[in-house]
């Protein structure tokens, strides 16, 4: 006797999970998730069709409750859930899933809201008119039967599918390594396409396009991208648009308001309204006043109202862009094709169906003729009996039984078994005249019908001929006026940012170190002329009153910049301190200072920047080339080598001078045109030749009506106020004109440079983080060759490292230029 122990196989655990997982998911990809290439159906699919036909479930019957269906699809045809076999019979039945439905339901069968049906046991289902064209002739041994799970009964493997049911319903499924996505069509379109493919074979993808225009979804909605519906059907993927039907209308009060008539395919509704209000709610978007859901038992319809003045068109194209207004499409259309996945264009599609016609009207015809020849053999016994019916009768009277008659009939006048048969089970009343001309009549109709049969097996021209024909009856029985409209062009969707932004002014400041904010007026105004809020050794680089369609552009010592449109900064009261740089840009790294911020109305191509470095460097670029398209994080303004800094930016239009500063004392004037222009992530060229240990500690731009005089700090504490007038324009890359009388002990060094107005005020820092305030009108104009006057005791108060303009109080007037 063997013990358990002898049973137990060693087996590496590789193979076991491969060989298993290998059997799972043939399993999965044949028998469940993708459907097949000659009718359409996956098998759960079949099986709640076929057993909904064995019982008589039929279109032109009553219907019955789902419960009772689902049970006996799961009792003899697919031993698994109740409620997989009920959502498959569920969606079959939903207009807007499918193109024609192949079952019809009375009761809750959810909505395009995404509501759930009822339970099965509610709700009562039968087949649809159309269903009966998927099993026309299935009794007719036309396809192949197989036993069922438990080989009490059989099934079919596949549909006789009398109308092409994978193009006109579509299907969708995931399997293991394969998904499809295959869309619903107009069956009009689709036969149109297989009786074009009948007569010319040789027909190519562009005739068929002609024909079917693209998808025609149960939704409507519009289709964009002929190129996306060409290569779909000639590789079996592609992208599409698809984007709903809308409209703007004239409301009272001269508003507008959005109706939306028909959405994209699958969109939950439900979802889309509720993501619509999200947007107006979270002020995403200006201008939306009220979303409603007005759909009824008329049809679909959403409205949106728009608040007076709101542009209409713009609303429209941001919704396009960020709901499932618009949506993508992608085909993927995998079938299974001779027993194998397999990703089809539109043409291997069609062939594949008209395959399965074929082999459909070859087993049809040959049972058919089957049927009529054992008639016809019986016909012949019957009418030559009547021919002679008294010795027949007489022969009959005279046998010992049934059994006894027959063999006598077969013996004496050569009828064969069956014929002898039906003779002695002719009844009386069969005797009659009438009976005879009947019988006549019916052998005559047979020997056409077996004829007809013959030709149609033994021409593939006549078998074409009769499918052409079913399937143009089928085609003027069920047609429906296309649903989809097709566009040629993807739109392209604009959004103006005043659809999503509020347009009002604002003020924005920037601090040295990187804080960074947005202030209301009615914040600012409220302060009562307060500083701005800041932390103590810190000091405003930039307050303007900018609108809120305008972009800021922060500008690091590292050569970076961070993109920002005003409305995205942080709003925060004037009396807080803004929100660091780094919530801004995660980027920025440690010991990056902003050094300057610049505000752009429009980004145009008669502006450029002006960058200047620590090194010596110049880069002149065009304002468009700062314009990202995601801006996330910093990214870069100018290339620096080394240890480079930049040091300004300024805004050019091509006719001012810049000025540059040296440590040593060098000061450089020519036109920017002399700098070539160039791309974000260069370089630049060189801007002045500088000495063995020099570096630039500033620069300007000089527009041609500038008033401003400059002004220059040394680390000794003097400072120089000079005429831009002293300095004529030289050319780029020179050595400059010397600024500072050198001395031999404790020389002179610039360590900052400004440009002042009459009214500003200078602030001086000293590396004792002592701050020295003084009125430019209390300045003395000095010559370029002198050391300038001191201003401070740099023993008391410590060297000057760094100096900057007061930016004035913002008034109503227009904010100055930047």
């Amino acid at each position: 006797m063997s013990t358990p122990e002898q049973h137990i196989q060693d087996l590496a655990l590789e193979e076991v999970m491969g060989d298993r997982f290998g059997r799972y998911s043939k399993y999965i990809i044949q028998e469940r998730a993708l459907p097949d290439a000659r009718d359409g159906l996956k098998p759960v699919q079949r099986r709640i069709l076929f057993a909904m036909n064995e019982e008589g479930n039929t279109a032109e019957k009553g219907f019955r409750k789902s419960a009772k269906t689902v049970g006996n699809v799961i009792g003899n045809y697919h031993p698994h859930g109740d409620t997989s076999v009920y959502d498959a019979m569920v969606r079959m039945s939903q207009d807007w899933k499918v193109r024609n439905a192949l079952i019809e339901m009375h009761g809750n069968n959810g909505s395009v809201d995404g509501d759930p049906p009822a339970a099965m046991r509610y709700t009562e289902a039968r087949l649809s008119p159309i269903s009966a064209e998927l099993l026309r002739d299935i009794e007719k041994e036309t396809v192949d039967f197989v036993p069922n799970f438990d080989d009490t009964s059989s099934e079919p493997t596949v549909l006789p599918a009398r109308f092409p049911n994978l193009l006109v319903n579509g299907s969708t499924g995931i399997s293991a390594g394969y998904a499809t996505d295959i869309p619903p069509h107009n069956l009009v379109e689709i036969i149109d396409a297989v009786i074009k493919r009948l007569s010319r074979p040789d027909c190519d993808l562009d005739t068929l396009l002609k024909i079917v225009k693209g998808p025609d979804f149960p939704t409507g909605g519009i289709i964009q991208g002929a190129e996306g519906i060409k290569k779909a059907y000639e590789t079996g993927k592609g992208r599409v648009v698809v984007r709903s039907k809308t409209e703007i209308e004239d409301i009272r009060g001269g508003r507008k308001q959005i109706t939306i008539h028909e959405i994209p395919y699958e969109v939950n509704k439900a979802n889309l309204v509720k993501r619509i209000d999200e947007l107006r709610i979270e002020k995403k978007i200006e201008g939306i006043s009220e979303v409603r859901d007005e759909t009824d038992r008329t049809g679909l319809r959403i409205a949106i109202e728009l608040k007076k003045d709101a542009n209409a068109e713009g609303v429209l194209n941001y919704l396009f862009k960020n709901t499932d207004l618009q949506v993508s499409y992608n085909f993927n259309m995998v079938a299974i094709h001779n027993k194998r996945p397999v990703l089809m264009g539109l043409t291997a599609l069609l062939d594949a169906y008209i395959s399965h016609q074929k082999e459909i009207i070859t087993k049809r015809s040959e049972f058919d003729i089957r049927k009529a020849r054992a008639r016809q053999h019986i016909l012949d016994g019957l009418i030559k009996a009547l021919s002679i019916l008294d010795e027949v009768i007489k022969l009959i009277r005279g046998s010992k039984d049934k059994r006894d008659a027959k063999l006598n009939l077969e013996q004496r006048y050569q009828f064969s078994e069956k014929q002898a048969e039906a003779i002695v089970s002719l009844q009386l009343y069969r005797l009659t005249n009438t009976d005879i001309t009947e019988l006549r009549t019916e052998a005559e109709e047979l020997s056409v019908k077996i004829a007809e049969l013959e030709r149609i097996l033994g021409s593939e021209d006549a078998l074409i001929d009769v499918l052409k024909e079913e399937l143009s009856e089928i085609k003027k029985k069920y047609k429906t006026p296309r649903l989809t409209e097709v566009q040629a062009e993807i739109s392209e969707i604009k959004i103006d940012t005043e659809v999503l932004v509020a347009s009002e002014d604002v003020v924005v400041s920037v601090t040295k170190e990187g804080y960074v904010k947005r202030t209301s007026m009615r914040s600012y105004a409220a302060s009562n002329g307060l500083e701005l809020a800041m932390k103590e050794k810190d000091h405003p680089v930039f307050i303007e009153k900018v609108n809120t369609m305008d972009t800021l552009l922060l500008f690091t010592n590292r050569g970076n910049y961070i993109y920002r449109p005003v409305h995205e900064l942080p709003d925060i009261r004037w009396k807080n301190i803004g929100d660091h740089v780094s919530h801004l840009a995660t980027d920025i790294s440690q010991g990056e200072e902003i050094v300057a911020a610049k505000v752009v109305h429009e980004f145009d191509e008669s502006h450029y920047f002006l960058f200047i470095t620590k090194n010596g460097m110049i880069k002149s670029s065009l304002m468009t080339n700062y314009k990202p398209q995601r801006y996330s994080k910093s990214m870069m303004a100018i290339k620096l080598k080394g240890e480079d800094e930049l040091l300004s930016v300024s805004l050019i239009d091509n006719l001012e001078d810049v000025f540059l500063a040296t440590k040593l004392g060098y000061g450089l004037r020519y036109n920017v045109s002399e700098v070539p222009d160039s791309g974000a992530r260069t370089a630049g060229v060189k801007a002045i030749n500088l000495k063995a240990n020099d570096a630039v500690i500033g620069g300007f731009v000089i527009s041609p009506d500038e008033t401003r005089n400059m002004v220059l700090i040394t680390q000794r504490g003097s400072l120089k106020q000079m005429k831009l007038s002293e300095f004529e324009p030289i050319s780029r890359a020179k050595r400059g004109l010397l600024m500072l009388r050198e001395l031999k002990t404790n020389p002179h060094r610039f360590v900052s440079i400004s440009l002042v107005g009459k009214t500003d005020k200078l602030i001086i820092e000293t590396n004792k983080e002592q701050l020295i305030e003084l009125d430019a009108e209390n300045l003395h104009l000095t010559d370029r060759y002198s050391n300038g006057s001191f201003v401070l005791d740099e023993t008391l108060e410590g060297e000057p490292i760094d100096m900057w303009t007061v930016i004035p109080e913002i008034t109503d007037s227009e904010p100055p230029e930047s």
